[in-house]
């Protein structure tokens, strides 16, 4: 699978450009989904009114997922759009279904005053915000490695999560001031909007920067670009790459479902740390992400994805309950930073190497809509269904730790994938072209 050569790559200054402008989307999609997760019990009151608070915390986070289904279907529909008309403008047309989505959720009125009107209309939001996000990952990705000189692939594409990290920082920090300057009754009444608000008025300026995008090379260079039919058909046929892609993806979406949109919950519902706290973690995550991203990045590509990938599912298979069981024994501040750095260590390290790995296993042809797919499956059967998982586990089991064997199981998948596709340490399955091509 080539790279665009020397010549056909822009030059340093407009990749730089293109990788901010591509990313700009990424941005806008983790930041809503991070406020989602971090003012859960908020929105649940708000549109899930219930006397249980674990019953509401449920229904709000069941939403969460219901809209992360839609992912799979984002990832063909927009998928085979993106590979049929240009990575470029099916980038900007994922932005405007996201930017839909995130305004319904801003503005929607409580249960209070709407009735079962508010929660179906949170419901639709999530569902437009679903289906942006199927492709939009998968085609910031594919972006930033058809834009990626030569044996670099792997770090230019890391820079799809990191930009992601940026947004759970921006949303940490307003998140920290919004706990400082006012009550946590007023934030809960409706404070928690405010941070949504933020993010619908920088809608326009990443509007701005995806119209500026260049359209890659590589894209430019292809000869014959697949009709609709073509691209469902060759995703067909490519079925086991799509399932072993979305069995190698598992580990990285539930661990940063984990680490990010469910950490606050956690500290503040379980734990029992004060919002600041959690919140502070969640931070100080999001910066240690998104540097260990373009390190895992980087790294596999000098040494390779398969021991990168190998290692640290191993590392989170044997660690991950033991882990949880030490910090909730005796919760604190400490612990919890310290048990979260090391999530966010094995997250980074492992999610800058997959995305690589994942963009080079699919067809070239119909690579947006494979890698996609795979993304989205793995993120909405597994991903952002872990929030409910971790919850769920706890209530059912009395066991604080429970939510490590969520990620246990995660890390198991991740390796039996790895080692299907480099048994011997290369490639070992090949695309297909569908039967009647």
């Amino acid at each position: 699978m080539s790279q665009p050569s020397a010549s056909q790559a822009p030059t340093i200054n407009s990749r730089i450009g293109a990788i901010l402008r591509a990313t700009s989307g990424n941005f806008l999609e983790q930041f809503d989904f991070f406020l989602f997760g971090f003012y859960a019990a908020a929105i649940g009151k708000a549109f899930f009114p219930s006397t249980d608070e674990t019953a509401s915390l449920l229904n709000t986070f069941g939403v969460f997922w219901l809209g992360a289904l839609m992912r799979p279907v984002g990832a063909i529909v927009l998928g085979a759009y993106i590979d049929k008309i240009g990575r470029r403008q099916g980038l900007i047309v994922t932005l405007g279904i996201m930017a839909a989505g995130t305004v319904v959720i801003a503005f929607c009125p409580t249960y209070e005053t709407n009735g079962i009107a508010a929660p179906v209309i949170v419901l639709l939001g999530r569902l437009l915000q679903g289906f942006s996000a199927g492709v939009e990952l998968g085609g910031v990705s594919v972006y930033l490695s058809e834009i990626a000189t030569p044996g670099n692939r792997g770090f230019y594409t890391s820079f799809q999560s990191s930009s992601q990290q940026v947004a759970i920082f921006v949303a940490s920090i307003l998140g920290y001031l919004l706990s400082e300057a006012m009550p946590a009754a007023t934030v809960t009444a409706w404070g928690w909007r405010i941070p949504f608000f933020v993010g619908c008025l920088i809608i326009p300026l990443i509007f701005f920067l995806r119209r500026t995008l260049e359209e890659t090379p590589a894209f430019l260079a292809m000869k014959k670009h697949p009709t609709a039919r073509e691209v469902f058909a060759s995703a067909l046929a490519n079925w086991r790459i799509v399932l072993l892609g979305m069995m190698i993806a598992i580990l990285t979406t539930t661990t940063f479902y984990f680490v990010t949109v469910y950490t606050p919950t956690f500290g503040k519902t379980v734990l029992k740390l004060s919002s600041a706290d959690a919140l502070l973690v969640t931070l100080l995550v999001a910066v240690t992400n998104f540097i260990w991203n373009p390190v895992g990045g980087a790294l596999s590509d000098r040494i390779g994805r398969k021991p990168v990938l190998i290692t640290i599912a191993t590392l989170a298979l044997l660690t991950a309950y033991p882990a949880l069981s030490w910090l909730v024994s005796a919760p604190s501040f400490g612990k919890m930073l310290a048990v979260e750095m090391m999530f966010s260590f094995y997250f980074g390290m492992y999610s800058g190497t997959m995305l690589g790995a994942l963009v080079e296993i699919v067809p070239a042809h119909v690579r947006t809509t494979c890698f996609s797919l795979a993304f989205a499956l793995a993120a909405a059967l597994f991903g952002t269904f872990t929030p409910f998982a971790a919850t769920w586990l706890i209530e059912k089991t009395g066991d604080k730790a429970s939510p490590g064997f969520w990620l246990m199981f995660a890390a198991v998948l991740g390796i039996i994938a790895a080692l299907t596709v480099y048994r011997g340490g290369k490639q070992a399955v090949a695309t297909r072209e569908p039967a009647t091509a």
